[in-house]
Parts: structure tokens; C-alpha cells; sequence
């Protein structure tokens, strides 16, 4: 027999009804679980959220802070000096009435050229960061450290063309390049100017079930320059933050973010941050996804089932190896459909309530849905090796593998510290393939399971699923099933 009618005979025995059934029963469960997540999410403000500020390659992005600017041209810089920088820091409820001074780390206050005061758009700035030195960054991802000498310090963006160059000095007359950045079709005049922003200071509140709840402390930073130069300028001045600004009881009552001049002073008071999306951005994936790990319960049952049946007939390797590649296909089809569903119109069920909800590019979006069918397809490998070598006690070691794994990190029921081992070691690692938040060592946020972050890249969490199905389906070759056998010399039946 060859493989293709072995695999259509294989195929054609696993279409009982009964697992048939259950398949169908877990892609529902996905899809049903996701559309009520969807449906139940609701807008928090008074009336429609504020659209979140889109990059121009399509990625969803943190754009706020104080902005005093005025025209440049396609040849010019702007100089300053910066001498001092300080912050104010508030802290949450119960302690909301506490208020300290000091700088986040990645508080940020410098020069900063951008194509208008829009949110989103493209721009390249120099600036001096709370713990972490000049920083040149631009375009949102892109992160270039300077020195880590303190104020005064002198900064310098130079643009010529669609080339915008960082430049520090500690005296004004000897300078050193922080960072160029290419910045292809700006516009002939962008605007340049001075600017303050300081990301929310991120603190952890420990649960009773191990996990820690995020609150965020709202903080302002304060940058002082003088000595302010334009060289290429067009026009006058103009004060306004890009985003929302001055929403706090501390801006409205205490320190008003913007902008003051006195004489060649000029003071600038901001918050926000500018940078890629990180904590503020709703977990839209995971959220539309949590019926996954009931789908992964019912893939794997059934799989481990199929294995424990094809123990007991004892049937040739080839027959093993077979049925091993039906319950994978069957189980990639169930997460592609559940996921393929699901993804697309939860996300519009969320745009429609309101929500402001991450756009989901479209590689990433295929990554997911493509994604979800491969953890299950390897989950269902991986049980039915299971079932062959173990039988009847096959299931309930599978989900300990698998799904209890990814379920108590997921929800999540562990310490982080806990969660993050289990990802690495488990078969649960699988699912970081999942994953669409991205570490940016420039972005306050809390990196951890409990937020949604995989401690391993995606193909290597598929890596380490992957070693797991292949060393049991290994182990059901070698060990739970009969070998071929050999057709006695001249007797014309042929094996198999």
C-alpha cells in the first residue's frame, strides 16, 4: 500500500463522528469564547476613545508629549543647552495623595524634529533621559545612546535633506555624532522645536494566587534650556502638546505641563511617552484566544486516545507514523479555522464598541492564526506518542505537558518567575509563537508572563514543543507498535 492510500485509509478511520465531533466542539469553544470577550469590551472614556496614534509603517504607537516648535527647513539645526531636568512622581491609590520628587528612567526631555504636530507622525529627537543618558531616537523603534554625562549638556539636530544627525557637546564647541537617521520623504518644512514627555512608573501589586496586578504612577518630567538656536527657521513660535495633556489634579492644580519663557530661559513640562505601544495597548489576541487551552484539552484527549488504540492493536510503524500525521492535520485545521475566525471579527466586534483596540498587521495576523494550527497540530503529535507508549494514563499526562502549563500562564495563576520556567521547559513554550507584544528596552513596561510576554522568541517556543512530539512520537515507533512484517520468500504477498 502506498503512503498516499495509507494516509487517505487513516484519514478516512479518524473521521468517526465522535472525534469529529469534539473537534468541532473546540473550535467553537475558541470562537465563542472570543466573540463574548469582544462583545463584553466596551470603550472606558466619556464618549468615543482617542484613535491610537498609528505609525507610518501601520504599527500602533505611544506619541505625547509637550511641544514648543516652529518651522524647518529641508537645510537648518537647532541648538541648545540643556541645564537641568528634574520630575515629579504620584503615586496610586491607597497612596494617591503621595507625591515625591525624582525622574523614571526613561523620562525624556531634548530638541526634536517631526513631520507636524500629529500623532504618529515620523520624527527624529535628541534628548537627555532620567537614567539613561542622551538618547538619539527616531521613528519610534529606533534607540541610539549617547553619553551618560550630566547637565549642563549641549544638544544639536542638524537636518539636511531627508538626514536628520544627534550631535552632544559638553562645551558647545567640540561636538560628538550620536546618531543619524535617513528619513526619506519629508516634507520640505517639518517642525522643530523643544519638548518634555515622561512615561507612567509601572508598579506591581502581589495577588493571593501568585500573579501581580499592574498599576501605573503617574509622573511629569521638567526640562531647562537656553542658549536656543535655529538656524533654517520659518515662522514663530507655537506652544501645544501633541496628545492629551493636563488631565491630572497635579497638572490642573500643581504644574500645568507646557511651556514658559523668561528672558533666554525657556522651561518645558511634560508627560506621556515616544515609543512604541507598550502597556497601554489592550491584550487583543490573548484575549480573543483564551479558548485555545479548552481546545488544546480536547485536541490532545482525543489524540492520546487515538495513540492508546493503536497500542493495543499493535499495529506496523508506518500505521503509527500515519495516524500520527491525521490527528497533527486534524488538529492544525481545528486552530487554523478557530483562530482564522475569531481574530478578524473580534477585532472588528471591539473597533465597533469603541475599543481602542491594536491594529494587527497582516503578517502578524497570518503568523497567529498560522501559529495557533501549529501548537495544536504538535500538542496532538505529541499526545498521540503519549497514548501509544503510555495508553489509558496517556491523557491526563498530556494536559499536565501541555495544557495546565499554558493555562496557569495564561490567566495567569502563577508567580512570574514560576510562569517564565514553565514557558521555557514545558510544551507549553509552544505558544510564544503567539505572541504580538514586543520587548523594547526603551519602553516602560512590566516584561513578563502575567503581561503577555513569552520569555522565548516563537520559533523557539515551537522548537521546544516540536522536540517534545518528535521524541515521543520516536518513542511510539521504537517501543508501542508491532514492526512490519516480512513477507515469506516467494509467497507474493507484498508487506505492509
Amino acid at each position: 500500500m502506498s503512503i498516499t492510500d495509507l494516509l487517505r485509509r487513516e484519514w478516512a478511520a479518524f473521521r468517526r463522528p465522535g472525534r469529529l465531533t469534539a473537534l468541532a466542539v473546540a473550535v467553537l469553544a475558541v470562537i465563542g469564547l472570543g466573540l463574548l470577550s469582544a462583545s463584553g469590551s466596551r470603550s472606558s472614556c466619556d464618549g468615543p476613545c482617542p484613535a491610537t496614534p498609528v505609525a507610518a509603517d501601520g504599527s500602533a504607537v505611544g506619541d505625547t508629549f509637550w511641544f514648543l516648535h516652529r518651522g524647518l527647513g529641508r537645510q537648518g539645526a537647532i541648538t541648545v543647552r540643556m541645564t537641568s531636568m528634574t520630575g515629579t512622581i504620584t503615586y496610586p491609590p491607597p497612596n494617591h495623595d503621595s507625591i515625591v520628587a525624582g525622574l523614571v528612567p526613561w523620562a525624556k526631555a531634548g530638541i526634536i524634529v517631526k513631520d507636524g504636530p500629529r500623532q504618529g507622525s515620523r520624527y527624529a529627537a535628541l534628548a537627555m533621559t532620567g537614567a539613561h543618558g542622551v538618547r538619539f531616537q527616531y521613528d519610534y523603534r529606533h534607540d541610539v545612546a549617547g553619553s551618560r554625562d550630566r547637565l549642563p549638556r549641549w544638544l544639536r539636530l542638524t537636518r539636511s535633506g531627508d538626514t536628520i544627525t544627534g550631535a552632544e557637546s559638553a562645551d558647545g564647541n567640540r561636538w560628538h555624532t550620536v546618531g543619524t537617521a535617513t528619513m526619506a520623504g519629508l516634507p520640505d518644512t517639518v517642525r522643530v522645536g523643544l519638548f518634555a514627555t515622561s512615561p507612567g512608573d509601572l508598579t506591581l501589586r502581589e495577588t493571593g494566587l501568585g500573579g501581580a496586578v499592574e498599576e501605573s504612577r503617574f509622573t511629569q518630567a521638567v526640562g531647562v534650556f537656553d542658549h536656543v538656536t535655529v538656524e533654517g527657521g520659518d515662522g514663530g513660535w507655537v506652544s501645544e502638546p501633541v496628545g492629551q495633556m493636563n488631565q491630572t489634579d497635579w497638572e490642573k492644580y500643581h504644574n500645568p505641563s507646557g511651556a514658559v519663557r523668561k528672558g533666554e530661559v525657556v522651561t518645558v513640562s511634560g508627560t506621556g511617552d515616544i515609543g512604541p505601544l507598550g502597556e497601554d495597548s489592550p491584550r487583543v489576541v490573548e484575549n480573543l484566544l483564551a479558548g485555545l487551552v479548552i481546545a488544546l484539552a480536547v485536541v490532545l484527549v482525543v489524540a492520546a486516545r487515538l495513540g492508546s488504540r493503536t497500542a493495543r492493536e499493535a499495529v506496523p510503524r508506518r500505521v503509527v507514523a500515519a495516524r500520527a500525521a491525521v490527528a497533527g492535520v486534524a488538529a492544525f485545521v481545528t486552530g487554523l479555522v478557530a483562530a482564522g475566525v475569531v481574530l478578524p471579527v473580534g477585532i472588528a466586534i471591539m473597533k465597533g464598541n469603541g475599543v481602542p483596540a491594536q491594529p494587527l498587521p497582516l503578517l502578524t495576523g497570518a503568523r497567529v492564526i498560522a501559529g495557533a494550527g501549529l501548537v495544536l497540530a504538535l500538542g496532538a503529535v505529541l499526545a498521540y506518542g503519549l497514548g501509544v507508549w503510555l495508553r489509558r494514563a496517556a491523557a491526563l499526562v498530556a494536559l499536565a505537558l501541555v495544557a495546565l502549563p499554558y493555562g496557569l500562564t495564561a490567566f495567569p495563576l502563577l508567580p512570574d518567575a514560576v510562569a517564565g520556567w514553565l514557558l521555557r521547559l514545558t510544551p507549553a513554550a509552544g505558544f510564544a509563537v503567539l505572541q504580538t507584544r514586543v520587548e523594547y528596552p526603551q519602553v516602560t513596561a512590566h516584561y513578563a508572563p502575567s503581561a503577555g510576554y513569552f520569555p522565548l522568541p516563537g520559533w523557539a517556543g515551537l522548537a521546544v514543543l516540536g522536540a517534545y512530539a518528535a521524541v515521543a512520537t520516536w518513542w511510539a515507533l521504537r517501543r508501542g507498535a508491532a514492526p512490519v512484517p516480512s513477507a515469506p520468500p516467494g509467497s507474493g504477498i507484498i508487506a505492509g
